[in-house]
């Protein structure tokens, strides 16, 4: 189990205890080792798929060792253990989190930089931090936009659900249209069995695709026959692909039915939603944020 990042700071504080400069990426890979991580864990990456969850942790125990003054910079990537640290080893103490660095002033007075106006006497620092015990920032970012997108896509899927049949046929179109593919249009009627819609494959026309839109209930699931159905209704249009759109899911018989003579992509109620997103249709930006980082490169001379 990859340790969170406030345990990390005691193993990462002893290996810099031999007051030789190290690097990042010495101390997260002989970290690994220390905490006999495995290879997966090693390569586990953080939900943006950025950076490997070992690596962020390992940064930010840094980063708050650093602010308490228990190591230091001594050029880019690479640090080294402060007297201060010494000390604190020197101890012998069984675990370094943040309860102990806020015996530091100089971590207590960062950790007020961030904390809310008004709010900046000593004794109310270390609650507004209850989000930090386990996660780090990152983490925390990803584990809430996850949420924030999960919530969204119930929304998503409540109001569609609401609408009537003939709106999601025409909501299916705009999808495809708005992912990239060509002018499409609606060709069914509710309730016949049949194709629902078709649209070109690409802007230029070169290929139709068919379409078969399903609003039922969540638990109402699509089975194979349905999709033995659109088959043959694909073979009565001389149709080789074709897309089925569902709010609700597929039973596994229907996941497991892939005929040979046609190309059939399914989508779920889920997926649906997050394509929705994905594709802003049917959402708008609420707020933006830009994370940054420094950029090296300007400070080399």
């Amino acid at each position: 189990m990859i340790p969170n990042y406030q345990e990390c700071m005691l193993p990462l504080l002893q290996l810099r205890s031999d007051n030789q400069v190290h690097t990042s990426k010495e101390c997260v890979e002989k970290l690994s080792v220390t905490l006999e991580l495995t290879e997966e864990e090693k390569s586990e990456l953080l939900p943006s798929g950025k950076q490997t969850i070992i690596s962020n942790r390992v940064s930010w125990a840094r980063f708050y060792l650093e602010k308490a003054g228990l190591v230091k910079v001594i050029s880019r990537g690479k640090y080294q253990i402060t007297q201060e640290g010494v000390n604190l080893l020197a101890e012998h103490p069984t675990i370094i989190n943040n309860d102990i660095l806020y015996r530091y002033d100089q971590f207590l007075e960062f950790m007020k930089q961030g904390s809310t106006k008004g709010n900046n006497d000593n004794n109310n620092i270390k609650s507004l931090q209850p989000s930090f015990t386990e996660q780090t920032p990152e983490e925390i970012l990803d584990s809430t936009y996850k949420q924030l997108q999960s919530n969204l896509s119930e929304e998503i899927l409540e109001k569609v659900l609401q609408q009537s049949p003939q709106f999601f046929e025409r909501l299916v179109v705009d999808l495809l249209v708005k992912m990239g593919y060509g002018a499409g249009k609606i060709t069914g009627r509710t309730g016949d069995g049949g194709i629902d819609g078709i649209i070109d494959e690409d802007k230029l026309g070169l290929d139709v695709i068919h379409i078969q839109a399903k609003r039922w209930q969540i638990g109402n699931n699509v089975g194979r026959r349905e999709l033995q159905s659109f088959v043959g209704a694909l073979a009565g249009q001389s149709g080789r692909k074709g897309v089925f759109i569902t709010t609700s899911s597929f039973t596994r018989e229907a996941l497991e039915y892939n005929p040979s003579n046609v190309k059939i992509a399914k989508i779920d109620g889920k997926k649906l939603a997050d394509l929705m997103i994905t594709y802003n249709l049917g959402v708008s930006t609420k707020v933006l944020y830009e994370l940054k980082k420094i950029d090296t490169d300007y400070f080399e001379e």
